[in-house]
């Protein structure tokens, strides 16, 4: 920590890093970007020059090796997680790795396993998670407003366009359920406080064995039932929605991925409708924070590695109910 700060160094040049890590940066006064390293040395040398990063060092390994780096931020494709995030545990760095965790469970658990040994903060990027309005949907359900809780059901469809995306390639542990389904599997988990079954799964895909499509049935604790599908390109294109049935009333929420963009929450029951939004900050702000609490206050995160291990068994679990092999194996 210098200068009252946490000092973070970042792992390649990643698209989602300006928004997910950089631009969060500037609202959360107790962390600094203070270098980069990338595969590309020139490539690191240009993004470090756009956004201000003082230091760029010409390897992985280097960064890690740098001792005025406090914690590092992993958004490297999904098959590289565990490697570097164990890599940087074991050089002394806090970490905060981008969704899904690992490839698959078994590496996420030497994950959580070497966050455990050294005492150090491992958290998975579900910043979503982090917002108010996931806390806000849950207080609803726990409230009794919609009585007994019955089905909930995650929608995440989205456009990809770029065909030659990592994400659709097996061996980088690509598809869709290991890209947006991980969200789905993430908040059914979170709004149900418990770990489900896994009932059935189908996949539509892209190539062999990477899904651009899948759906889910879920089997939770005291005969609640869950849902979810999540796609690349899908005839709904574009759609983000959570729903909350109970019998006494129904939740609806619009984009509760990234509701900073925009969202709506409507709850129905006998005694009317009403909407709801909760202004707030980007939600990678309200992850950098709690990373931030996790660090130096010893404020469990709500996606630690071992959480992250329980996200992952469901994940594989669906690929296997649908057919598919699970990434990485």
């Amino acid at each position: 920590m210098g200068n009252g700060r946490w000092r973070i160094g970042l792992l390649g040049a990643a698209r989602i890093a300006p928004n997910a890590l950089i631009y969060p940066a500037r609202h959360v006064d107790m962390v600094e970007i203070a270098a980069i390293a990338a595969r590309d040395p020139q490539k690191a040398q240009t993004f470090a020059t756009a956004h201000h990063i003082p230091r760029v060092h010409d390897s992985y390994a280097a960064l890690l090796a740098d001792p005025t780096i406090d914690a590092i931020y992993n958004p490297l494709p999904n098959h590289l997680h565990a490697e570097w995030t164990i890599r940087a545990l074991q050089a002394g760095k806090h970490v905060l790795c981008e969704k899904p965790i690992a490839a698959n469970a078994i590496e996420a658990e030497r994950m959580a396993q070497m966050a455990d040994a050294t005492g150090l903060v491992l958290m998975e990027a579900f910043h979503t998670l982090y917002h108010p309005l996931a806390a806000r949907m849950k207080a609803i359900m726990d409230s009794g407003e919609l009585g007994r809780v019955q089905h909930v059901d995650v929608q995440f469809c989205t456009l990809m366009w770029r065909w030659w995306d990592i994400r659709l390639h097996y061996g980088l542990a690509g598809g869709a359920t290991m890209d947006l389904g991980c969200y789905a599997i993430r908040l059914l988990r979170f709004l149900l406080d418990a770990e489900p079954e896994v009932i059935r799964a189908q996949a539509h895909c892209f190539t062999p064995q990477v899904d651009r499509w899948m759906t889910a049935d879920l089997r939770f604790p005291q005969g609640v039932t869950g849902s979810f599908t999540c796609a690349f390109l899908s005839r709904k294109l574009i759609r983000i929605t959570a729903r909350v049935t109970g019998d006494k009333g129904e939740l609806r929420v619009i984009n509760p991925i990234l509701p900073q963009l925009y969202h709506r929450l409507a709850v129905q029951t006998a005694n009317g409708k009403r909407t709801e939004q909760l202004p707030s900050a980007s939600t990678y702000i309200h992850q950098l924070q709690a990373f931030v609490q996790a660090i130096q206050n010893k404020i469990p995160p709500l996606t630690d590695g071992h959480d992250g291990v329980a996200n992952m068994r469901v994940i594989d679990a669906v690929y296997a109910k649908s057919g598919l092999q699970p990434r990485g194996l």
